[in-house]
């Protein structure tokens, strides 16, 4: 397990992500995502909000890339496996964010 970095992590929460998923047919979908928080040392949680390709892909293949880059072009790509909550701590908690106040998070 790859650990995310106190640099790392200030990178994903300042900036967009592009989050890249497939679906059952291999076909590829980036998604920019506004709203992304470092909730472990190993999980990134991040809100869909106008995401209904992203979240069909997730029902299929539950593998991802993550990119991020900051105004100076340091930047990190993440592989690994989402995980789509439709209810529970983690719904919640998307939800009471403030970025999302004006978003419909789900």
């Amino acid at each position: 397990m790859v650990k995310i970095t106190p640099e790392v992590k200030k990178i994903i929460e300042e900036n967009p992500v592009a989050l890249a998923t497939v679906d059952g047919k291999c076909k590829p979908n980036v998604n920019v995502v506004s709203f992304a928080k470092i909730v472990a040392q190993d999980k990134v949680l991040i809100t869909d909000n106008y995401m209904k390709q992203t979240r069909e892909n997730l029902a299929s293949s539950s593998d991802v890339c993550l990119a991020v880059w900051d105004k100076d072009w340091n930047g990190y790509k993440l592989v690994g496996q989402a995980k789509y909550f439709k209810e529970g701590e983690w719904k919640k908690f998307v939800e009471e964010m403030p970025e999302n106040k004006d978003f419909p998070a789900k």
